[in-house]
């Protein structure tokens, strides 16, 4: 039944959605419309289309967090609408957050910390989630000091706040001492996260890159201190590789840079992008030394929105102490209430992220965090052990890092990893395939992330799925690369004579032609 354009426009609001001209429109993509259409229109279709999109629990490409309580979900949207950097405006959730050095005021912070951390006098204000991680990364604070470090959208943005840090301190450092400070660079594996490399592009500092070999795929300490020189503003040490999950070992990383400082007389130093392991290591590795028990460690950037169990948009940088922050980077404005320090890449941004970290941090305290670890960790096993009974798969991660289980075909001559990559989507499973960084570029693997909402069910569960590709593989005929490759060999018999050369366009014909048997073999149940 079609509706009458008076009844259409008048009652618009009693109408099905379905019922209505606006599923049946074609709506602007790329210009502003001319006309409004209703909201439970909008929603619809925006809706629909987004059910196009793959399920965040089963995307198992990222360390991003995508489940979290009901309670801290509602937290989220109540605080939604309140802007990061108000601070005098929203002094409370200012207090949860983060932000810079301020005058010391006594504060016992004890009822906010979890029980096994001591007791620590701090200012009343911006301080809570700040000092949290400063203690779990074990900052060297006083009786009445209070950490440095701010809160940032993820990763990314503390890498680049750190990085200006160090590049700045190096500079003033070079000009005090009347040298050339032109030419700054820093010094990590080929396995560092791209955020590396915008920052070295961004910033104009050269990055100067360990590469990786068939076997280790993360940054040689040794090859590493090598690289250094006066004008090396800092080493970069990852703790987490996004490889293969593995931590590089800064330990070794630091006496190594403490003996080359000493014989130079340099004072290169350490930062480590904790970015997937810094809500780890504490938990389920305590006695591993990576943080700022070791003196060389300047600064440290953590992921809320990994392994702090938040979803996407919360990163934090800590400095050692305020003297690894040059004074002349932080910001101070007035025009919104009360002077307030800023340090950050950006200005607005939403306190919802804030807030959800801290409510993880005292919903979940050591016990908390420890437990979903020692999950993830062991369904990471549970993994790799399935893989391995297949007898198909090297296993490229190693145990003692980030739970993530990364492997490679031992045969991938027929069927490579894209192809299993991309058939795994069928089962609704999102498992990427990707080559690894130079010197190693020749090998390509498979990586799923486990994360706090992967269990042990659907460990299993993904195991049986990626036997059944294996399986499937098995029957199909080889991958176009490989048909190919070998496109235009030409035969020859034994005095030279060619008897045969085919075309690329006459081999991918073959393989058409035999995919069509195949799928209409499937059809019939004739296989």
């Amino acid at each position: 039944m079609v509706l009458s354009k008076t009844s259409s426009e008048s009652d618009v609001s009693i109408h099905s959605t379905f019922g209505s001209r606006y599923v049946r429109a074609s709506l602007p993509r790329f210009k502003l419309a001319e006309n409004s259409i209703p909201k439970e229109a909008a929603y619809q279709i925006i809706n629909d289309e987004l059910m196009l999109d793959g399920n965040p629990r089963l995307n198992l490409a990222s360390f991003v967090t995508t489940w979290m309580e009901p309670e801290c979900d509602k937290l989220i949207m109540a605080s939604i609408n309140k802007n990061y950097v108000d601070m005098d405006e929203y002094p409370v959730t200012t207090e949860l957050q983060a932000c810079l050095t301020l005058p010391m005021i006594s504060f016992d912070m004890q009822p906010f910390l979890p029980a096994e951390i001591p007791a620590t006098i701090l200012p009343p204000r911006y301080n809570r989630c700040v000092n949290m991680i400063a203690n779990l990364f074990n900052a060297p604070l006083g009786e009445s000091e209070t950490a440095v470090g701010v809160g940032t959208v993820g990763s990314s943005e503390a890498i680049m706040l750190a990085g200006l840090a160090f590049k700045r301190k190096w500079q003033n450092k070079r000009k005090a001492d009347g040298k050339p400070w032109d030419k700054p660079n820093i010094v990590t594996g080929a396995n560092v996260q791209v955020c590396w490399e915008k920052f070295a592009r961004y910033f104009e500092v050269e990055l100067k890159e360990v590469k990786l070999r068939e076997g280790y795929y993360v940054m040689d300490p040794m090859k590493a201190v090598e690289m250094v020189d006066e004008n090396t503003i800092c080493v970069a040490a990852i703790l987490g590789s996004t490889l293969n999950g593995e931590f590089e070992d800064v330990k070794l990383l630091n006496d190594l840079l403490q003996e080359k400082n000493k014989e130079t007389g340099w004072d290169t130093p350490i930062h480590v992008d904790a970015a997937s392991g810094g809500f780890i290591a504490p938990f389920i590795y305590p006695e591993l030394e990576w943080d700022f028990r070791l003196p060389l460690v300047k600064s440290i950037n953590v992921s809320g929105h990994k392994y702090g169990l938040v979803y996407a948009g919360i990163g934090w940088v800590i400095w050692r102490n305020k003297e690894d922050l040059p004074e002349e980077l932080i910001f101070h404005i007035n025009y919104l209430g009360s002077d307030q320090p800023t340090f950050t890449l950006n200005f607005s941004k939403g306190s919802s992220q804030v807030i959800a970290q801290y409510y993880q941090l005292i919903r979940l305290g050591y016990e908390g965090y420890r437990n979903i670890m020692e999950n993830c960790r062991e369904n990471a096993i549970v993994l790799r052990e399935g893989l391995e009974k297949m007898g198909r798969f090297n296993i490229v991660s190693k145990d003692n890092g980030v739970p993530l289980v990364a492997f490679s075909l031992k045969e991938n001559s027929r069927h490579d990893e894209f192809e299993v990559s991309e058939m795994l989507r069928r089962f609704g499973w999102i498992v990427p395939a990707y080559t690894m960084p130079p010197d190693a570029q020749h090998v390509t693997v498979l990586r799923v992330v486990i994360r706090e909402d992967f269990s042990r069910t659907l460990a299993e569960r993904l195991v049986i799925d990626i036997g059944k590709v294996l399986h499937e593989l098995d029957t199909l005929p080889a991958k176009l690369s490989a048909k190919m490759s070998v496109s235009c060999e030409e035969k020859k018999d034994n005095d030279g004579t060619v008897l045969v050369k085919k075309t690329a366009l006459e081999t991918q014909r073959e393989i058409t032609t035999a995919w069509k048997k195949f799928v209409m073999a499937k059809k019939t149940g004739v296989c």
